[in-house]
């Protein structure tokens, strides 16, 4: 195998990874809802997907060391198949909990082997000193890539299918089974085991007590870290927000569920552009705050003002309530962007190459358990009181947060290199 051949594998694969959940992403809460439940389940529901997906995530970090790439690829394949085959089916709570769980494995599994995968490889055949970024950020962009596909395609899906076929809004995940079956016979016959170290089962499940324990203890004992774990939180809490309560809402404003999905897929699009516009504005909006606290806490009011102008729009129907909701939804990715990517710098900034695996990990449990309680409080407050009321608790937790970043405490931290993208998505 060359290097070039390797980075097309990489690349189809990182693509094949992220299609099925793009697919999925603007039909799933509409399905849920649309199958009974009411936004407390539904949110119940994703609320098992993050804890099995929080749960599993540093064992299963593990198991491509025991198992191979491969292999684990392969089985998060399968379980992608399995889960979003029962959530095309599904017509009870309990029946999307447990496609809920299956989708949580197959998240937790899918976390590193693709790149482990592809960094061995190149190493393998150009030695320990290759180049790993152009094929990394390239990997990176097709997940992006499939993102956004997927949910313009999965959006739509629903208005093409003849309803005395099958449910409109079950089609999504089904044709997302099929890209996770596609994915499934290209990580068996097209990508070869690595030569890597092999490790032990009872070593690894041994390192995870010990790796939980050091990123506490870590994250406790630094004052910047304390402050990035609580934003991290933060961030788990308006995506949620914004996942679980947006589709509904446009549903409305569309007519039906279906042009409703349809109008979630484009939002979700311009969200993903202007996630990535925040992100390659976030270096400027620091210069023009004097720093990264600043050009953080910027980006968090206007984050917070952007859900505080979500809510605004329940007062509004029709187009002008699609695109009030639409540009809203776009300044919120915006502002998030900004104050994450500002956020990952300070955090690298503060701790040594040593720890940037162990906060890395903290961090995005951080965010899990704020998704956590979002589900819990605000799916239930959407059903009580409605979807303005629930936006605007969100925007005043966003925008307490904003004091996180005020008189931030030096770094202490002796690595100063570029901290790596994140991706700022829940599911």
């Amino acid at each position: 195998m060359t290097a070039r051949s390797a980075l097309r594998r990489y690349m189809l694969v990182s693509f094949l990874t992220w299609l099925p959940l793009g697919l999925m992403f603007a039909s799933l809460v509409l399905l849920m809802t649309a199958r009974g439940l009411s936004l407390a389940e539904v949110g119940l529901a994703v609320t098992v997907f993050s804890v099995v997906t929080a749960t599993l995530e540093l064992p299963t970090g593990g198991l491509a060391d025991v198992l191979g790439r491969r292999v684990v690829l392969a089985l998060s394949a399968a379980f992608t198949v399995a889960a979003l085959a029962l959530i095309a089916f599904s017509t009870t709570f309990w029946m999307f909990v447990v496609s809920s769980v299956l989708k949580g494995v197959a998240r937790a599994l899918s976390s590193g082997p693709a790149t482990s995968w592809y960094v061995d490889t190149l190493h393998g055949i150009e030695g320990r000193d290759a180049d790993l970024k152009p094929g990394l950020a390239r990997g990176g962009a097709m997940e992006s890539v499939a993102l956004c596909v997927g949910v313009l395609a999965g959006g739509g899906l629903p208005l093409l299918v003849p309803a005395q076929m099958i449910f409109p809004l079950a089609a999504p995940p089904l044709v997302g089974a099929t890209a996770a079956a596609v994915l499934l016979v290209v990580v068996v016959f097209a990508m070869p085991e690595p030569a890597h170290a092999r490790r032990s089962l009872a070593s690894v499940l041994r390192e995870v007590p010990a790796t939980v324990g050091a990123g506490v203890q870590l994250v406790t004992g630094a004052p910047v870290l304390r402050r990035m774990t609580a934003a991290a939180a933060v961030s788990g809490v308006v995506l949620i927000s914004i996942e679980l309560l947006t589709p509904g809402r446009l549903a409305e404003l569309a007519g039906t569920a279906e042009r409703g999905s349809l109008a979630y897929a484009v939002v979700s699009a311009l969200g993903f552009a202007s996630s990535a516009a925040g992100s390659a504005l976030a270096p400027r909006v620091a210069r023009l705050a004097g720093g990264s606290a600043g050009g953080a806490i910027a980006g968090t009011v206007l984050a917070a003002l952007s859900v505080g102008a979500l809510a605004a729009t329940a007062w509004l129907d029709g187009p002008a309530g699609l695109v009030s909701a639409g540009l809203a939804y776009m300044t919120l990715f915006v502002g998030l962007s900004v104050t994450g990517l500002l956020c990952l710098e300070m955090t690298h900034n503060a701790v040594s190459a040593a720890e940037r695996t162990t906060v890395t990990s903290t961090s995005s449990l951080s965010l899990q358990a704020g998704g956590v309680m979002a589900n819990l409080t605000l799916g239930a407050l959407a059903g009580q009181a409605g979807a303005a009321v629930a936006w605007i608790g969100a925007a005043l937790v966003v925008l307490a947060s904003a004091l996180l970043f005020v008189r931030m405490p030096a770094p202490t931290g002796s690595s100063r290199s570029p901290a790596p993208r994140a991706r700022s998505h829940s599911g």
